[in-house]
């Protein structure tokens, strides 16, 4: 299987996982500790681990200004777009301790983040070395 089409299935199967975990799971069942704090920190982990694979599936083949941008095309970019990924998360972060965003900070989401994008950066570097991109 070539790789965009994998990160395209990877990616579609995770934003369902997190909108079930953020908009039914979480809402209506309620679990004690340590269930309750994974179920917290799960659409961050998620959400950074599906970062290089979105990337691939709506970037890979493409010659616009983004996408020459974000390409993914060795190790290096790769590092690179992980790199630019984990300081836009800080920057996220960050701006939820303004209190116009209505939105919570917390540590354990940027810890739990950056866990989640090194795990992307390893996972889909191997995925890149072994399949092709087409």
């Amino acid at each position: 299987m070539e790789l965009k089409l994998i990160s395209k299935w990877i990616v579609i199967t995770g934003v369902l996982l997190i909108w079930a975990i953020k908009f039914f799971i979480r809402p209506f069942f309620h679990f004690d500790q340590p269930l309750h704090f994974f179920l917290g920190i799960a659409p961050n982990f998620l959400g950074s681990f599906l970062l290089p694979f979105g990337a691939c599936w709506f970037f890979s083949g493409r010659h616009h200004l983004l996408a020459r941008l974000f390409r993914l095309n060795g190790t290096g970019d790769l590092r690179l777009f992980c790199l630019l990924g984990f300081g836009m998360l800080l920057v996220n972060e960050y701006l939820q301790l303004i209190p116009v965003f209505g939105r919570t900070f917390d540590y354990f989401d940027i810890v739990f983040s950056s866990i989640g994008l090194l795990l992307s950066y390893f996972v889909y570097g191997r995925l890149q070395e072994r399949v092709q991109l087409v």
